[in-house]
């Protein structure tokens, strides 16, 4: 009898490991960043309002030395440089709108209002730069740029002023100021009611009396020499004094004459603070201004002086030479000798009253 044979159970193959696979792909996959938070409509305006208004005035910035670098009429040194530095402006602001949205959204996931703080930082930045005296010259090249004809007449005319003021004599100066503090409530009175620029109307005055209230050979009557005022000017001085028919000799009556009369003419001329001026001195006679004008055909003060051969023509100069010494004494307590330091730099920063 034959012996069974035993046969050895077959062991069970290892189930087979997959390789693992080669290379970066080894690396467990990044979970993704977490969404950023939904933005408030609050901050999202404030973030506009800061961006928009950077934007502006750094645009104004470059524009404004672009004018001063490439001045001139050249069209390879000048006009073709102008337009390409616009060009280029353009770019390099969609360049930096496109990295301001990359990065946003880490700010944002940091903190929901970094985006619009941020954005406003700059938007203060920009401001102080452009109170600052160092943009000044900027924000003068600027205005040419945009102006053209009208804003290279009216940096003339400025400089008119300014040289009239620099002709005058400090002491005596001083003297005439000091006598306008007897009427200087009256008149501040007048212009407040009246709605005209208080240091202009008192150019006025310093101009046709010296603030020394008399009748003159030629009809004038007393601080602004007044003489043929028309009807309704006369009423609507005598309705803000609440008095039948205004006293010429009286100095308060006298200046809401003289402010009521020059706020007609400034409206005549549309607001033009020179031919307003004028139109203020020449009065009705010959027509008025606006009748002289289109006789010579006229078209502003620049245009029109060279045809006033007479004392006319710089009668705004004189009564704006006047006005911006009682805005620097009113500021300063003191007139500044244009020539002298930095002078000529703060007094024309300080600007023209009514200009």
């Amino acid at each position: 009898m034959s012996r069974p044979v035993a046969v050895k159970p077959k062991k069970l193959a290892a189930p087979a490991r997959k390789p693992k696979p080669a290379g970066p792909s080894a690396r467990k996959p990044r979970r993704k960043p977490p969404p950023a938070p939904p933005s408030d409509w609050r901050l999202l305006a404030a973030e506009a309002v800061g961006l928009g208004l950077a934007a502006v005035l750094a645009t104004m910035v470059v524009l404004g030395y672009s004018a001063s670098w490439l001045s001139g009429s050249g069209f390879f040194s000048s006009l073709l440089p102008f337009a390409g530095g616009v060009v280029a402006l353009i770019v390099t602001a969609a360049l930096l709108l496109v990295g301001w949205y990359q990065l946003r959204v880490p700010l944002a996931r940091r903190l929901a209002q970094l985006p619009a703080g941020l954005a406003l930082s700059l938007a203060l930045g920009m401001l102080w730069f452009v109170f600052h005296d160092g943009y000044t010259p900027v924000f003068g090249h600027f205005r040419t740029l945009v102006g053209g004809k009208s804003e290279a007449e009216r940096v003339t005319l400025a400089h008119q002023v300014y040289a009239a003021y620099r002709r005058h004599e400090i002491g005596g100066l001083q003297k005439l100021l000091q006598r306008a503090d007897a009427y200087r409530s009256a008149i501040r009175e007048a212009a407040d009611s009246i709605g005209v620029d208080e240091h202009l109307l008192l150019g006025v005055a310093a101009t046709e009396s010296s603030f020394l209230p008399r009748d003159s050979h030629d009809g004038g009557k007393g601080l602004f020499q007044i003489t043929a005022v028309p009807q309704f000017i006369t009423r609507r001085a005598a309705d803000l004094l609440d008095v039948t028919e205004p006293l010429v000799n009286d100095p308060r009556h006298n200046a809401y004459l003289a402010a009521a009369t020059l706020k007609h003419y400034l409206e005549e001329m549309h607001g033009d603070l020179f031919l307003g001026l004028l139109a203020y001195n020449i009065g009705p006679r010959n027509g008025g201004l606006r009748f002289i004008m289109q006789q010579y055909g006229a078209t502003d003060f620049v245009t029109m002086q060279p045809y006033l051969q007479t004392l006319p023509r710089d009668y705004p100069i004189r009564v704006l030479s006047y006005a911006l010494a009682f805005k620097l004494w009113q500021r300063d307590g003191k007139l500044l000798a244009y020539e002298e330091g930095d002078n000529a730099v703060k007094i024309q920063q300080l600007g023209i009253p009514g200009f």
